[in-house]
């Protein structure tokens, strides 16, 4: 994601007068803000405010303001808005004043802001830009959205190594306005192979005639291709804290740099996609998604779902007689299986966890899973401790109570363990840990939590 751009950033406070080189706020710009609701200039704030602004209005609206505004700060606006609002405005908008807004944001953002639209309207406003900025955005749209290519920026400072330390600050001077913040500096030799980064600290720190290939040196360099997925691009950069990362293709010729901000908006899409994932929603969905495609995405899980309640209630039906003979027992039965269900819930969300951070040892795979079952066992000992002497004292019946403890036990460490094991299995047959694994998880924990009660309970006491 692209810095704000200085125009976006509000004015000082009342009480201090505007610098003089800014211009004052256009009337037409201020009488249209006010049409939306919105009483000053200085309201619209930093573009993410704008973008919260510009999406609570009518879609009209939301192009009547976009039109009026400055088309850099309507770009910061747009680049934070969510998708559907800004697709919305996009098929709607004139594509001369589409490019025009877009070709103020930073390639990356534009290349995202294209792939939410069908290729019809993305093509007619690349026609509408300039040829330069639409072979760069063409080049980015081309990588899958989900990789390092299509989360990189290519505006940024190349410096060649044989330029001296006084020549690449020099070179950092005339071309940082335009580029992304130089956070570190990218030396390649004539072919663009990227040889080595130095920060900027350690280049204003070089001699002055030192040249930037003597500086490197064979620096061992941390990068990554343009294919590889987002997660790995989050992985470096946590391992190594670093503030970007080279993006390079397979001869090593540097095509761009993922910058630390681009990593949060991973990371953040990373989990909600575990989030949703766990539960069988659509793991890019959101509140703005279109109802039909929501249906769309949940209705095939829901329908697992359902095959595997009617598993669970199958299982019912089979000691219908012994629930017959003794109806508290179908009082007790829930509580067996939902606490075992919220056991393995725990065990699921600590392994989704581990395996999400690549932290992860295959080798180890069993001893996390006899792990999250030795804490499932003692917790089913304690609640059923607990359970038995409540049973026991509403009933009279410790026949009863020893049937309710006893299988709390043994499907909280069912539950625990199915926990732990249903993501790393899931894994191995290369399926994404999190996607439905709550669902096949309550299936298990409900249908074997009533078996195990009502085969108990038939068995020691009826």
């Amino acid at each position: 994601m692209s810095n704000p751009p200085a125009s976006s950033l509000p004015p000082p406070p009342a009480d201090r007068p505007l610098p003089e080189e800014a211009p004052p706020p256009s009337p037409d710009l201020e009488s249209r803000a006010e049409a939306q609701g919105i009483t000053a200039i200085a309201d619209l704030g930093h573009p993410a405010d704008l973008a919260e602004h510009i999406e609570n209005l009518s879609l009209k609206d939301q192009m009547d303001l976009l039109c009026a505004l400055p088309e850099e700060d309507a770009a910061g606006a747009l680049a934070e808005m969510e998708e559907y609002s800004r697709v919305e405005i996009l098929e709607k908008l004139d594509p001369d004043k589409a490019a025009g807004i877009l070709g103020e944001m930073s390639p990356d953002d534009a290349a995202d802001v294209l792939d939410e639209l069908g290729t019809a309207h993305s093509d007619a406003i690349l026609d509408k830009l300039g040829s330069e900025d639409a072979e760069e955005i063409r080049q980015l749209m081309a990588f899958d959205p989900d990789t390092a290519g299509g989360a990189m920026n290519t505006e940024i400072v190349v410096l060649e190594a044989d330029l001296t330390a006084d020549q690449a600050i020099s070179q950092l001077r005339r071309e940082i306005e335009d580029k992304e913040i130089p956070y570190y500096a990218y030396i390649v030799n004539p072919g663009n192979v990227l040889i080595g980064v130095l920060s900027l600290r350690d280049l204003l720190l070089l001699p002055s005639r030192a040249t930037l290939g003597d500086a490197v040196g064979d620096q061992v360099l941390i990068t990554v291709r343009g294919e590889q997925g987002k997660e790995e691009v989050a992985r470096l950069i946590a391992r190594y804290n670093f503030m970007a990362l080279p993006v390079v293709d397979g001869s090593g010729r540097l095509l761009g740099v993922i910058s630390h901000d681009d990593v949060i908006d991973i990371i953040n899409d990373l989990a909600s996609e575990d989030l949703l994932g766990m539960v069988g929603a659509g793991q890019d969905e959101n509140v703005d998604t279109p109802w039909l495609e929501s249906v769309r995405m949940r209705l095939p899980w829901l329908l697992v779902n359902t095959f595997n309640s009617a598993l669970a209630a199958g299982i019912v039906y089979l000691f219908d007689g012994s629930i017959a003979q003794m109806a508290f027992l179908a009082v007790l039965m829930p509580m067996v299986a939902n606490q075992a269900g919220n056991t393995g819930q725990q065990a699921l969300a600590v392994i989704i966890r581990q395996l999400a951070r690549e932290r992860f040892d295959p080798r180890r795979a069993w001893q996390y899973v006899f792990r999250e079952g030795k804490i499932g066992l003692l917790n089913g000992l304690l609640l059923g401790v607990l359970a038995w002497s409540g049973v026991l004292l509403l009933t009279s019946n410790p026949s009863l109570a020893s049937v309710m403890a006893g299988a709390l036990i043994l499907d909280m460490l069912l539950g625990a363990m199915a926990g732990a094991s249903i993501p790393l299995l899931l894994k191995a047959l290369g399926r994404d840990p999190a996607q439905a694994s709550s669902i096949f998880l309550t299936a298990l924990t409900d249908g074997a939590g009533f078996f195990l009660f009502l085969g108990l309970a038939t068995l020691f006491l009826l």
